[in-house]
């Protein structure tokens, strides 16, 4: 285990250029590499993470009208008090009708950000940085929460509503056919991004995440298979494209200058004709001209029937390719359960950030087993540290 002082505030820690293998983006050739490890700091911009471990967006269920509650204060502020250095708030829908079901948080009103705000402030209190990710399900959306079956909700009646998509094409075949999109709509969405944008700045949110991964809308018009549009937002890669960077880029230009942009990918729809790597590897490359400043690798999710090769580490791949090829920093996600093996993929250049998912939900005090793990006392809160160190002697 490499130190963890060896990188400090100020220094900053972006991904290799395209061959550099591990080296740190901007490090000239006759200059010391930092050594990094899970458990040293990642500036990015002007912000620091105090480790790369990091919650993954979960959805939670539990909202009423979009609005955070007691909930989600207490989940995302036990994973900071556990030592987490990024907290990312569930997919926040940035319209009523792009939440994936009723329970979803929302940021679509002013009214919004302040139970959001509580959130941020609590997770900055315990040494954690604050992210939130903007979401819109597209065409899964309007569904009922997973424990009560997740079928799609069909009827007003029923708490649905009509959903929209780049193309009349169901994401399972006896669901209701989307709407699709005409440009008017894509540009109301559009300016609902940059909107939510700045609700969750002004909340004190320090990441912004654009969620552009797992079937949801901005994925449905980057792969064929839920694009089949003939417009200029269909078609080539550079149309398929459009609507996603148009959303960057209109986000990227209200985040502060100080601050980092991630956008979250499925590097492939895991189906031949459809989203790849290749092409994931063009977009990031777009996204890094745009100002994004770490692209959270994730696969999958726009095909039902897509046969996804699950096993430990199976999408580390993809954010080792796009971190050499576009030369932008990734974080990687999925299986990720041990210390060691997290620290293996900072380590070995697989990824800069290591975002645990399902593993946090287990274990909220994750981060400060790891620390342990690698014996180094852990960054107990104060409230706990009295006791749990006394009882150690």
């Amino acid at each position: 285990m490499n130190s963890h002082h060896t990188q400090g505030p100020g220094q900053v820690a972006q991904a290799p250029q395209p061959g550099a293998h591990g080296a740190m983006a901007g490090a000239a050739h006759d200059q010391e590499v930092p050594e990094v490890d899970l458990l040293s700091p990642l500036t990015l911009r002007s912000l620091t993470l105090r480790n790369r471990i990091a919650m993954a967006p979960m959805c939670q269920y539990s909202a009423e009208d979009g609005m955070a509650n007691d909930w989600h204060l207490v989940h995302l502020g036990s994973r900071a008090v556990g030592g987490t250095g990024l907290v990312i708030v569930e997919a926040t829908g940035v319209t009523p009708d792009g939440r994936i079901t009723p329970g979803d948080l929302g940021i679509w009103s002013d009214e919004h950000a302040e139970p959001l705000a509580r959130i941020a402030r609590f997770v900055h209190s315990q040494g954690a940085v604050a992210g939130i990710q903007l979401a819109h399900a597209g065409r899964k959306a309007s569904t009922a929460a997973p424990w009560t079956g997740g079928a799609t909700l069909t009827t007003l009646d029923e708490g649905g509503w009509p959903v929209v998509a780049p193309s009349p094409i169901p994401f399972h075949p006896d669901d209701p056919i989307p709407i699709a999109l005409d440009e008017a709509g894509i540009d109301r969405i559009v300016d609902a991004f940059e909107s939510a944008a700045r609700r969750a700045l002004a909340a004190g949110f320090k990441v912004i995440e654009i969620h552009a991964a797992h079937g949801y809308l901005l994925h449905q018009f980057l792969s064929p298979h839920s694009n089949q549009r003939a417009d200029s937002y269909g078609g080539s890669l550079e149309n398929r494209m459009r609507f996603v960077l148009r959303v960057t880029e209109r986000v990227r230009a209200v985040v502060p200058a100080g601050l980092p942009l991630f956008v979250r990918i499925s590097a492939t729809d895991w189906a031949a004709g459809g989203w790849d790597i290749e092409q994931s590897v063009e977009l990031c490359r777009r996204l890094k001209d745009l100002g994004v400043d770490l692209v959270d690798v994730s696969t999958g999710g726009n095909l039902p029937t897509a046969r996804i090769p699950v096993a430990k580490r199976y999408q580390v791949p993809c954010s080792r390719r796009i971190r050499d090829d576009a030369g932008i920093a990734t974080g990687t996600v999925g299986l990720i359960t041990d210390p060691k093996e997290a620290d293996d993929i900072v380590t070995g250049g697989d990824a800069d950030l290591v975002l645990l998912g399902r593993e946090l939900l287990r274990e909220p005090y994750w981060a400060l087993k790891a620390q342990h793990a690698f014996e180094e006392e852990p960054d107990w809160p104060l409230q706990y540290g009295y006791a749990v160190k006394r009882r150690a002697k």
